[in-house]
């Protein structure tokens, strides 16, 4: 297993981190582990751009249904 060393790691941080690995009921190093395995395996946000079309299934042509929605508006 690899050894990872910290450097000007600020004491506010240090002392937030003991903390939590207390409450935790974790040493310190098995608290960082932790939050380091949880922030990486996280899978990234999608781009809204990304979306376009997956509700498609769900509520049908919704760009018809707005465009019925914004003409009864006049």
């Amino acid at each position: 297993m690899a050894t990872l060393n910290i450097k000007n790691l600020p004491d506010e941080l240090y002392a937030q981190l003991k903390e939590r690995a207390k409450r935790e009921h974790r040493s310190v190093s098995q608290e960082v582990v932790h939050l380091l395995t949880r922030a990486l395996r996280t899978p990234p946000a999608e781009s809204l751009r990304d979306l376009r079309g997956v509700a498609r299934g769900v509520y049908g042509d919704v760009d018809a249904y707005l465009e019925e929605e914004r003409a009864s508006w006049d």
